[in-house]
C-alpha cells in the first residue's frame, strides 16, 4: 500500500525538544487582542463596544458573509477598545482589545454534553459555524464552508491530517496521544455529513505513541481507519495526503471536494467535537513553543489573542540572541519582526532560533547549478529552476501559463534541496503576489 507522495525532502526534525512535553493550558495575564480577520474570507464585524463586559466564549465579532468566521472572547474582562494593532504579518489591522481580568469566567457551561443521537446534520453544520471554527492546520479556512461541498454524496474520503510534518512542531502529536477519543468523535460527526465516505486518519510513522492511541480509539469504527505515512515533508500538505490516500492529483483551480475528498486537521476535528457536543466555541488551540533560543520549549493550549511575547516570557524567556522568530515551522513559517503581536486561531507554533537560516543561505548562494534537484523534490511536479528564471525576468505569462507557477504550494522543499542556496520559495511568493496584483488591476481577479 502506498504510504507517501511524489517528491519531498527530509529536514532535521528537532521534535525531541518537545515531543514528550504534555499539553498544558496557559492563562495569560496581559490584555488580549483579537484581529478581525484571522481566517480566509471577509473580516468579522464587531458586535461589542468599548467598556462592555465580556466572558470566555462570548461572541465578540460575527461573520460578515458565508466565507467568514465568528470570533469569541478567550478571557473575561472589559472591552478596552476597537483599534488598529500590529499583527503577525507586520501590518496594522482592526482589532478588538480586551482588558483581561484574569478570572476566565465562562459564558456558559462547557462541561455539559449533548446527546449526539438527537443532533441533525444541519445542527452539526450550524454548531460548527456558530463556534467560529476554522482550519487549524495553518490556512484558517472557515470549516463550515469546507463541510458544505456541492455534492456531499460524491465525497469518498474524509482525511484527518495528523502528519505534523513541519520540523519542531509536536502539539498535534500530543493532542492525538491524550485526546484521541475526542478526535475520533469529531471525525464521526463529520462523517455523518458524507454518507458514502470513509474516514482516514493519516499519521507519520515518527509518532508511534500517537499511532497506537489513535488506532485504539478507532477500534470497532467501521468507517474509520488509521493510515501510517512515511516520514517526509510535506506529507501533511492537503495535496500530498490526497495523492496518497485517494490516488489522484488535482490542479490548483480545483478543490479537494472536486476529487471526492475533505481534509481537516486533527485539531479541527477536536474543535468540532467540543463545539457540537459541548457548545464550546473555538477560543483556544494546541500550540508548540520550540527552538534552540527558547529556554523551556513545550506544548500548550493557548487562548486566542494571547501575546507571543507573554507566552515566551512564561517559558523562561529566550536564551541567547534570537535571530529568527517563525510562526509555524522553519519550512512554511511566517517570520516575525516582533513578539508583541497576538496569537491567532490558525497559529499552531512559534520557533525561535539563534541563527537565521536565510542569512546563512545568502552567504553561500551561487548561480544555479542546473542540477535539477528542485524538480525531483517538488511534490506538485513543477520545474522550480525554470520558474525562477521566468520570475526574475518578470515573464509572468510564461510563469503562469507555460510553467504553471500558480500551482506552487510554497512548501519550501525546492529551497531546502537547492545546493546553490537560491531563495526559490520567496521568489515564487513574490511572483504570485505580482501576478495576482496584475490581475486585480486589470479586473480579472484570481482564476
Amino acid at each position: 500500500m502506498k504510504n507517501t507522495f511524489r517528491g519531498g525532502v527530509h529536514p532535521v526534525e528537532h521534535k525531541e525538544l518537545t515531543r514528550e512535553s504534555r499539553l498544558r493550558l496557559f492563562d495569560p495575564k496581559g490584555e488580549m487582542v483579537y484581529p478581525l480577520q484571522m481566517h480566509i474570507g471577509k473580516p468579522a464585524k464587531p458586535i461589542i463596544k468599548k467598556n462592555d463586559p465580556v466572558l470566555v466564549g462570548q461572541r465578540i465579532a460575527e461573520a460578515d458573509g458565508f466565507v467568514s468566521a465568528h470570533i469569541h472572547a478567550s478571557c473575561s474582562g472589559t472591552v478596552k477598545g476597537i483599534e488598529k494593532r500590529r499583527t503577525l504579518t507586520g501590518g496594522l489591522m482592526e482589532c478588538i482589545v480586551i482588558d483581561n481580568d484574569g478570572q476566565f469566567t465562562p459564558a456558559a457551561d462547557y462541561t455539559k454534553r449533548a446527546d449526539d443521537r438527537s443532533i441533525s446534520n444541519q445542527e452539526i453544520l450550524d454548531r460548527v459555524r456558530e463556534a467560529g471554527i476554522v482550519g487549524l492546520g495553518g490556512a484558517g479556512f472557515p470549516t463550515h464552508v469546507k463541510l458544505q461541498p456541492k455534492n456531499p454524496d460524491a465525497i469518498e474520503y474524509v482525511i484527518l491530517n495528523g502528519a505534523e510534518c513541519e520540523p519542531y512542531l509536536t502539539c498535534n502529536d500530543q493532542l492525538m496521544r491524550w485526546h484521541n477519543a475526542e478526535i475520533v468523535e469529531g471525525l464521526e460527526l463529520i462523517l455523518r455529513l458524507f454518507p458514502n465516505a470513509q474516514g482516514v486518519i493519516a499519521i507519520e510513522e515518527n509518532k508511534p505513541e500517537a499511532i497506537a492511541d489513535m488506532k485504539r480509539a478507532a477500534e470497532g469504527k467501521n468507517r474509520i481507519t488509521v493510515r501510517v505515512m512515511q516520514t517526509k515533508y510535506p506529507e501533511g500538505g492537503e495535496r500530498s495526503l490526497i495523492q496518497v490516500i485517494a490516488g489522484v492529483d488535482f490542479p490548483l483551480s480545483a478543490l479537494p471536494a472536486d476529487v471526492g475528498c475533505i481534509v481537516q486537521n486533527v485539531g479541527t476535528a477536536y474543535a468540532i467535537q467540543r463545539a457540537v457536543l459541548y457548545g464550546e466555541p473555538l477560543y483556544s488551540q494546541c500550540f508548540t513553543l520550540s527552538g534552540d533560543a527558547v529556554a523551556q520549549p513545550g506544548n500548550y493550549i493557548v487562548r486566542v489573542g494571547t501575546s507571543f511575547a507573554e507566552l515566551v516570557e512564561s517559558a523562561g524567556g529566550c536564551q541567547g540572541e534570537v535571530r529568527k522568530a517563525l510562526v509555524g515551522g522553519p519550512m512554511m513559517g511566517i517570520a516575525l519582526g516582533t513578539l508583541d503581536v497576538p496569537i491567532q486561531k490558525q497559529n499552531n507554533g512559534l520557533v525561535l532560533l539563534k541563527e537565521d537560516p536565510v542569512v546563512q543561505a545568502e552567504e553561500l548562494m551561487t548561480n544555479c547549478l542546473r542540477c535539477g534537484r528542485c524538480t525531483t523534490v517538488c511534490p506538485v511536479g513543477l520545474t522550480p529552476q525554470l520558474m525562477a528564471d521566468a520570475a526574475i525576468a518578470q515573464d509572468w505569462e510564461r510563469y503562469e501559463k507555460k510553467l504553471y507557477g500558480l500551482d506552487c504550494i510554497q512548501c519550501g522543499s525546492c529551497t531546502f534541496a537547492c545546493p546553490a542556496k537560491r531563495p526559490l520559495t520567496p521568489t515564487f511568493k513574490q511572483a504570485k503576489a505580482e501576478i495576482l496584483a496584475k490581475k486585480k488591476r486589470e479586473g480579472g481577479g484570481q482564476k
